[in-house]
């Protein structure tokens, strides 16, 4: 059994640093390419809006990637709860880890995909960089959880 379960740890480790990997290369690489797409580009270029929707269909993408991730830390740490191996920083960062990818999958996201429907003029509204910036701070919290855990496991596992 504890062999298994070692295999489970490397498989889990190794998904929270994918997640990690393409969150970090999502708001590090690829939002600043996009929305500066016009230093790229020779010939036309894209507004703002037409930006957004791309960087949003990236981010669409990435969170089917944070809700499978979400889904193994709470099975990953609910079991390591139940085994009573636990301590108060593993637990905060999977609370927020879990609480924060879900938000920003089901809660963030459709709100910016259905404003992006409504048209451009609707993303320049209040409501839409309220919006968009509550996003931003949730995936910080995301990624910020997503490393404590790693960390945290990681740390356990070389014991």
């Amino acid at each position: 059994m504890k062999k298994n379960f070692r295999r489970v740890t490397i498989a889990y480790l190794i998904l929270l640093g994918v997640t990690l990997g393409a969150s970090l290369f999502a708001g590090v690489v690829v939002a600043p390419v996009v929305f500066h797409a016009h230093e790229w580009l020779s010939v036309g270029s894209l507004n703002r809006f037409q930006e957004g929707v791309i960087m949003t269909q990236n981010f669409v993408r990435l969170s089917y990637l944070i809700d499978v991730t979400v889904v193994a830390i709470a099975l990953y740490e609910g079991y390591k709860y139940k085994m009573f191996e636990r301590d108060a920083l593993t637990q905060i960062a999977t609370f927020f880890a879990i609480a924060t990818g879900l938000m920003f999958g089901h809660y963030y996201l459709p709100d910016i995909v259905t404003m992006q429907m409504a048209g451009e003029k609707m993303t320049q509204s209040q409501a839409f960089v309220n919006t968009h910036k509550g996003s931003e701070i949730d995936f910080k919290i995301f990624v910020v959880s997503l490393l404590a855990l790693m960390v945290q496991n990681m740390r356990k596992a070389c014991k």
